[in-house]
């Protein structure tokens, strides 16, 4: 019988990363990372991951803000269609990649699995609110994403990013953001998550 394929599910913090043990006995358990906050953090503690566990496909999940025209409330899950390292936005691309693309036959499957998310290009940034002036206009913003998919990528493995939104990027009192409903809403679709990575890792 073959072996599932391995899957590293990769977030910033302890709270945003669902016990591997959640899933079914019927799926693998995942190999949990814990990468850090922000960009640099997050590049350095994936690469590393990936050289130790040599994945087959890489979930990347955690919290999130929402521009507030964007209308996502609070536990609203985000499946990421591009990545945007906006703090490089205005460097020539030849310098270094500021932008991703997620494969269209992964955002398909991950799509189909969880029809309530919607399907938006995620932001990174190395501050809070560090997208609301980028010419990008993402909806969405978070701090390491776009390091785990280029980590993901120059290694080869598969991978994808997924969000539950917490907040308003405008909102600077952060006692008014949703946390406890961001935490519970990702770590419960994690196990979802994995089992559509593993499917789609069958059927490559």
């Amino acid at each position: 019988m073959p072996l599932a394929p391995r899957i590293l599910v990769i977030a910033a913090t302890s709270r945003e990363l669902a016990a591997p043990d959640a899933l079914s006995a019927s799926t693998a358990p995942f190999i949990g990372v814990l990468c850090g906050v922000g960009p640099v953090e997050a590049a350095i503690a994936s690469t590393r991951a990936i050289q130790e566990h040599r994945p087959d496909g890489i979930v990347h999940v955690g919290i999130a803000g929402a521009r507030r025209a964007a209308a996502l409330a609070p536990g609203s899950l985000v499946i990421g269609s591009a990545s945007h390292y906006t703090d490089l936005s205005a460097l020539p691309a030849e310098w270094a990649p500021s932008r991703l693309t997620s494969d269209p036959s992964l955002l398909e499957a991950f799509s189909r699995d969880v029809p309530r998310a919607r399907v938006l290009p995620i932001g990174t940034s190395a501050r809070v609110g560090g997208t609301l002036s980028d010419a990008t206009l993402c909806d969405v913003e978070a701090m390491e994403g776009f390091s785990v998919l280029r980590a993901a990528q120059r290694a080869g493995v598969p991978a994808i990013e997924v969000r539950a939104i917490s907040n308003d990027i405008e909102e600077d009192d952060r006692a008014r953001w949703h946390f406890a409903t961001a935490f519970d809403a990702i770590t419960t679709v994690t196990p979802t998550l994995v089992a559509t990575m593993q499917e789609f890792l069958r059927r490559a």
